[in-house]
């Protein structure tokens, strides 16, 4: 029997299936209108841009060499990401499918979804083979992301009246790409509102303990520098987990340090602290790196060894000599031009000291920045360690890989390491990493689609 065509899918309407998402755990929801095009031989189109990898979470990206005859003797390379992909079917039942995933033509560069019906139980094949329903107009693909990373494909078929009430239901909200989300409840229980408004209640709680929460939820004192981030995230009742994912409901909270509500503007936000994963540092190791391309610690701490110091783009360091640059890039067209490129310190020579792979990268900035708060707070240490965060947020929606690459290549995003060696001459030497790119709240408009700075005080209570 036809999953989506039978008595049960006929009588599905609109408030059923909200319900049927939200009882498998699903906190997002998205629509996609398919068009003629959008079938298991084409490949349904899921945008001109990266932003789709950024609201459908994926297992680790691979770069694999096409196999399209499109370019003679040309090789083309393109990403697969593997999803969690399973159908859900009108009466709940959950039909895996095993071989799903996106597919990243960077040449393009666009996104296409496939292998969603290869070696999968579900009955729907005739919707999405061209040679047979596979081309007709109005259907409609729903996609509901889980809390643990699983998406719920549901697929609506002409004529079916929950489709009338889907369309007029997302026409009121907005799209990301090609895709809109549809609210799984009430505008009440809108996720941004939601948001929104926890972040007036926490600035009008005034000064705040420094604090963070254990695995269990249980609040624990703080007391190092990056506590202000773990204070937000404490009231918010996020756990540290070790997963790079969005930490509330769908978005990042980013907190920054400022001296001043009135200089928001002026501050340095950190944007992604990843280890290199290719390069002399990867390959010899963080100890040879330093020893490498170190330098004695500017104070006259004796016996330590730092790497340091601001590194912008196609200028070499000061202190270091390495110069931060973007291989498989081009900054002018905004398009990946090599997909086995990444952000790389090179020596004036060409030696590549460190690299942070496009896979890699792609990875974690699609988890962690799709949708993100950059919320200002001051610090004091008398009569302890608290925090006052600020009224004047920055908002940033639908942001995209390139944007990130592109804001490098202007100088924008830089690299801001903070790694160093405490007893170098010893057989055990003490080492700390940290690697860090880094980016002033002024331009932080650069790396989103939309992008917009708002007063919680201005934002209604409720």
């Amino acid at each position: 029997m036809d999953t989506y065509e039978n008595n049960r899918a006929n009588e599905m309407t609109l408030q059923k299936l909200l319900r049927l998402f939200r009882d498998c755990g699903v906190n997002r929801l998205y629509v996609k209108l398919l068009s003629p095009n959008d079938n298991s031989k084409n490949q349904p189109y899921f945008g001109g841009d990266f932003s789709s990898l950024n609201i459908f979470p994926t297992g680790p990206i691979s770069v694999v060499e096409s196999a399209s005859k499109k370019s003679l003797g040309e090789k083309r390379f393109i990403y697969k990401a593997p999803l969690s992909f399973r159908w859900i079917g009108p009466d709940g039942t959950i039909y895996p499918s095993p071989n799903a995933k996106l597919i990243l033509y960077p040449q393009y560069p666009e996104v296409r979804f496939s292998g969603f019906l290869s070696n999968s139980s579900v009955d729907a094949s005739q919707w999405m083979d061209p040679s047979r329903k596979g081309r007709v107009e109005g259907r409609i693909l729903l996609m509901g992301v889980t809390e643990d990373g699983i998406t719920l494909g549901y697929l609506i078929i002409p004529g079916a009246g929950v489709g009338d009430e889907v369309r007029e239901a997302i026409s009121a909200h907005s799209a990301t790409g090609v895709f809109h989300e549809l609210p799984l409840a009430d505008d009440a229980s809108d996720n941004k509102r939601l948001l929104l408004n926890r972040l007036r209640e926490i600035h009008l709680s005034g000064w705040i303990p420094s604090q963070r929460l254990d695995s269990r939820g249980n609040i624990l004192a703080c007391n190092s520098f990056n506590c202000g981030g773990y204070t937000l995230e404490a009231k918010f009742g996020i756990t540290p987990n070790g997963f790079s994912e969005p930490d509330y409901l769908g978005w990042e909270l980013k907190q920054y340090s400022v001296k001043s509500f009135a200089r928001v503007n002026s501050q340095v936000v950190t944007l992604m602290t990843p280890e290199p994963n290719e390069g002399f540092y990867k390959e010899r190791g963080v100890a040879d790196f330093i020893r490498m391309f170190g330098y004695k610690d500017v104070s006259g701490k004796a016996d330590r060894l730092n790497f340091g110091g601001i590194h912008r783009f196609s200028a070499p360091a000061s202190r270091t000599g390495l110069a931060l640059n973007v291989h498989g890039f081009d900054h002018q067209s905004g398009k990946i031009t090599d997909p086995n490129g990444g952000i790389v310190l090179e020596t004036v020579h060409g030696e590549v000291a460190a690299k942070w792979a496009f896979p890699r990268l792609l990875d974690h900035w699609k988890r962690k920045h799709e949708r993100a708060v950059y919320v200002p707070s001051i610090m004091r240490l008398e009569p302890n360690r608290s925090y006052h965060f600020g009224n004047k947020i920055k908002v940033g929606e639908q942001t995209d890989f390139c944007f990130l690459l592109s804001a490098l290549c202007k100088g924008l995003v830089y690299y801001d390491p903070g790694i160093k060696m405490e007893g170098a001459s010893t057989t055990k030497p003490e080492i700390k990493r940290r690697s860090q790119f880094r980016i002033r709240s002024e331009s932080l408009g650069a790396l989103y689609k939309h992008f917009m700075d708002v007063d919680l005080l201005d934002v209604p209570k409720g």
